[in-house]
């Protein structure tokens, strides 16, 4: 688990136009990235 202040694993997503978006281009460019999950997304509950 990732903990507060921790470097993330480069990985790379899909971004909401379908192009693939890694990590490692917002950190070249200098730019700040805030990971959320929210847990409920998609469930029942």
């Amino acid at each position: 688990m990732i903990q507060v202040g921790e470097m993330v694993p480069e990985i790379e997503l899909e971004g909401t136009n379908g192009a693939s978006v890694s990590l490692k281009a917002f950190s070249d460019q200098g730019k700040k990235l805030v990971l959320f999950f929210y847990p409920k997304d998609n469930t029942s509950g």
